[in-house]
């Protein structure tokens, strides 16, 4: 980076493209979170995201523009539709979704925001670099990665595969647990055994086999 500070006026065809997208994607982010529809959320973030692989890509910085496109745009999003339609979520337009913490919601936003700018401002505001392309190609960030930031990386792949089994556990519908009252958090029902068989039961056609028995034997006896 250079100390050497620009003319800002009259501004350039890279910074008059690079404050549009800007403008795109706080709009569509604006929309996102106050959209009353699931889906068009959705769409609303489509064109954040892109509009962010725009600027990326105007910063010179092509593989993390195409990485934000097939990941964010390509997974991201579509992991978040599946999600609505697996859950079963109205699609339409729903009056439930407002929760009624838009006063602290916008005043975390404006503090968050002021904070990130008052940042940026004081540490970079005499910092310029020219755009120079090559700079963010995928040789350059494949070996700062894989060299200095591959343990990172790899905790970044384990707490996406924890997610992943945890969005495949609450997806299935086919775990239930053997005891319906231990799924409801009452006590559970008490399981008796089944009672084992009688080696050998009282019939009735045997005790009148004996008693026509004796009566025969009664009968020849007298008969006799």
């Amino acid at each position: 980076m250079t100390s050497q500070v620009p003319d800002l006026w009259p501004p350039s065809a890279q910074e008059v493209v690079f404050l549009l997208l800007g403008v795109v994607a706080l709009g569509s982010a604006l929309l996102v979170v106050t959209t009353r529809q699931l889906v068009h959320a959705a769409l609303w973030l489509v064109v954040c995201f892109g509009a962010l692989a725009g600027g990326y890509l105007v910063l010179t910085a092509e593989f993390v523009a195409w990485v934000q496109v097939l990941i964010y745009v390509g997974a991201i999003v579509v992991l978040l539709l599946f999600g609505i339609m697996l859950t079963r979520a109205p699609i339409g337009r729903s009056a439930d979704l407002d929760s009624g913490n838009r006063v602290a919601a916008a005043t975390v936003a404006v503090g968050t925001a002021a904070v990130l700018v008052t940042v940026v401002v004081q540490g970079f505001a005499t910092a310029y670099t020219p755009l120079e392309p090559g700079g963010g190609a995928a040789a350059t960030l494949g070996a700062s990665i894989f060299r200095s930031w591959v343990l990172p990386f790899e905790a970044l792949s384990v707490l996406l595969l924890a997610a992943l089994i945890g969005a495949i556990v609450l997806s299935r519908t086919d775990i239930r647990p053997a005891n319906p009252a231990a799924d409801a958090g009452g006590p559970a029902a008490p399981t008796t055994p089944p009672h084992p068989p009688d080696p050998d039961p009282p019939s009735a056609g045997g005790s009148g086999a004996t008693l026509g028995e004796t009566g025969s034997g009664r009968v020849s006896r007298d008969g006799g």
